[in-house]
């Protein structure tokens, strides 16, 4: 059977404990009502746009462009991404799906020389472009205890990634971020290489047709802070397109300030194209059979 059509949890009293520690299985828990009963579409949103901050890193940028994978296989890569990621979310860090997860993750990323700040600053992408993305345009701010709460969870999630140099609260991990993002955001050509063919997916999926996917990546970067834009080698939108996209979005906050609250589960659907007939872990990701050839450099850099 393809696994991924076997039950998985329905509720975060679903998920399993293991031998967490009281205070991460909390977490978990929380992290499971914000991703997929409270913020579902908000926080996929922002970890869209934490992919875009990782691409604006050339170290990053170029080992991805090196493997071709975001060229020959964009939508796979995307997918393959999307779900290792949402099998630790959805069944829990403690689940033999995740742990799963992990290994696939653990063997994909062991085949190259990868610097120890460049995985702890994709973590941090994780961690702080949900609470930002929240803070701005949700339809209310995450509180303290959330906040530590998602920490707390992706804090583990980069200890079973074995990532060396994990901070130990949010706000020296903020502090990282910010030094390592004022030192390494630095125009190449990969980055703009690798973010073109994320945001044209991403519009793809959308159904915006290609003659409109500049005007679509423009309306996208809007929403991005200047540093990245510049980093990435797009023109800064003008002032105007910023208004126009961030304005929409609050606006949307403004009207779900006036709606219920939702209270049941919702799974967003990811791999239906790439998967249509399910998938198992095993198979997600990138393998050393499908290298081109730079995959060795990469390990002996």
């Amino acid at each position: 059977m393809i696994d991924s059509l076997a039950p998985q949890p329905s509720t975060a009293a679903d998920l399993p404990t293991g031998d967490l520690p009281p205070a991460v299985d909390a977490a978990q828990r929380i992290v499971w009502r914000l991703s997929f009963i409270e913020f579902p579409w908000d926080i996929n949103k922002a970890l869209e746009f934490a992919l875009l901050r990782t691409y604006a890193v050339p170290s990053i940028s170029g080992l991805l462009a090196r493997t071709r994978e975001f060229e020959d296989r964009t939508t796979k890569r995307y997918d393959d991404t999307a779900l290792l990621i949402r099998e630790v979310l959805r069944n829990g860090l403690d689940s033999e799906r995740a742990r799963r997860s992990f290994a696939r993750i653990n063997g994909m990323h062991g085949r190259f020389r990868i610097a120890d700040e460049d995985f702890l600053y994709v973590l941090s992408t994780f961690v702080f472009s949900p609470i930002d993305w929240i803070a701005n345009f949700g339809r209310r701010p995450l509180s303290q205890a959330e906040e530590q709460a998602w920490f707390a969870f992706w804090n583990e999630f980069g200890r079973r990634m074995r990532i060396p140099g994990l901070c130990a609260t949010l706000a020296e991990f903020r502090a990282f971020a910010m030094a390592y993002e004022a030192t390494h955001f630095q125009f190449a050509p990969s980055n703009r290489l690798i973010a073109e063919r994320t945001l044209d997916l991403v519009l793809s999926m959308y159904f915006v047709p290609r003659p409109l996917h500049p005007a679509g990546r423009q309306a996208a970067l809007a929403i991005c802070d200047a540093p990245l834009v510049a980093a990435l080698g797009f023109a800064e939108p003008s002032p105007g397109l910023r208004g126009i996209a961030r304005g929409a979005l609050r606006w949307r906050r403004a009207i779900l300030r006036w709606l219920p609250p939702n209270s049941d589960a919702r799974w967003l659907v990811f791999g239906a194209k790439t998967y249509p007939e399910g998938y198992n872990i095993e198979e997600l990701g990138t393998f050393p059979a499908a290298r081109t050839g730079s995959d060795a450099a990469d390990r002996a850099a």
